[in-house]
């Protein structure tokens, strides 16, 4: 369990230095694009963008999902794939990275190099030319996409081209926006855009089997959105339908653990974000929920989780029935019914830590694996 918890530490600590909110690593499908616009769209609600900030940066996004749907090199490669959402107080940055080839490097280059050398009535003038011409490239409306990014938020776009093998490279491209979708990079600064972190991003979750990452205020749609991109990574890895079943609903409870005991926005931004993990190893997937939590509330919630870990399976099976069928349960049993069908469910011990933040407050982590094999 210790490593386990290591490992939430750091990812917290690279989210938060980053100011990273959202990290999906895997393959973009048509299928998923949807979960992961969504989410995004669901974040900003909560924020100070107005209508037309969170159109332009919707449309870039989706822009940017077609370009890497576009330009995967090969299914063996696909699940390098990287979307990243980050914020802070400029405005939010959408960046995503994904294998292509050398062959693939030179066009692209040509044509952001290009892009960015243009003045926005340049751009428009460019765009308007390539709509209306009938030449069309085998990536898709030549270059068409790209053209339309810079249009709609402005005159610069970044990227970095970061050489894997002597045939590969890693394609990475972000934008970063104000409050009015506009471009926050406009060419005036004076380094060049890298994109280290982000190929280092990428090798950490591939390290570590970490398939996204969520940290930021949990509410009903951004769990709703975070549950369907969980879904769609289980169908990706044909995880089967029974089992897919099984795993959706331990994190929805995980979700409502977490939440029940959540001490508010300000406090989460000031001490700690909330943070929800999948981590697929050999014998199963493995949910990490962790949050903010009250320290006067922990004696009691520690012994719910050690109550429920004294438990074999039958007894917890037994337990479950009792809470349902409203029969009597001993006082120290009340209030444990989701953490009763956690463990139940997933057929292991409730892992778990506090870890102190101040006087006041713990980082709470609810770490779970549900093994694909199991009964």
């Amino acid at each position: 369990m210790a490593n386990q918890m290591e490992l939430v530490k750091k990812v917290r600590d690279i989210m938060k230095n980053d100011h990273l909110m959202f990290v999906y690593r895997g393959v973009v499908t048509n299928q998923n694009s949807e979960a992961l616009l969504l989410l995004l769209e669901k974040e900003m609600e909560h924020s100070e963008f107005g209508f037309t900030g969170r159109k332009r940066l919707f449309m870039f996004v989706l822009e940017s999902l077609q370009n890497v749907s576009r330009h995967i090199n090969s299914s063996d490669h696909a699940s390098m794939s990287l979307v990243v959402y980050s914020k802070n107080d400029a405005g939010y940055t959408v960046t995503t990275g994904n294998v292509i080839s050398n062959d693939d490097e030179v066009e692209l280059r040509q044509q952001l190099e290009m892009l960015n050398s243009l003045e926005p009535h340049e751009i428009r003038i460019l765009y308007r030319k390539r709509l209306s011409s009938s030449t069309m490239s085998d990536k898709g409306g030549a270059g068409l996409g790209l053209i339309e990014m810079a249009k709609k938020t402005g005159n610069r776009l970044d990227f970095d081209f970061i050489r894997i093998n002597e045939d590969l490279q890693y394609f990475i491209l972000s934008k970063s926006v104000d409050d009015e979708g506009q471009s926050i990079n406009k060419g005036q600064q004076k380094v060049s855009f890298r994109g280290d972190n982000i190929i280092k991003l990428e090798r950490m979750m591939a390290d570590n089997n970490i398939g996204m990452v969520w940290s930021g205020h949990f509410s009903h749609d951004i769990e709703r959105q975070v549950l369907s991109l969980t879904e769609t990574r289980m169908y990706e890895e044909d995880i089967e339908l029974k089992m897919q079943r099984k795993i959706f609903s331990i994190m929805v409870e995980c979700l409502q653990n977490i939440s029940k005991y959540k001490s508010g926005s300000d406090i989460e931004k000031n001490l700690g974000m909330p943070v929800a993990m999948i981590v697929t190893e050999n014998t199963g997937m493995r949910v990490i929920i962790g949050n903010i939590i009250s320290n006067n509330r922990i004696p009691s919630l520690r012994d719910k989780l050690n109550t429920v870990n004294r438990y074999d399976k039958k007894s917890l099976k037994e337990l479950y029935r009792i809470s349902l069928a409203g029969d009597e349960v001993k006082p120290e049993h009340t209030g444990i019914l989701g953490l009763v069908n956690i463990a139940r469910k997933s057929g292991n011990k409730l892992e778990y830590n506090f870890d102190p933040v101040n006087d006041e407050y713990s980082y709470y982590v609810l770490n779970v694996l549900v093994e694909v094999n199991g009964s």
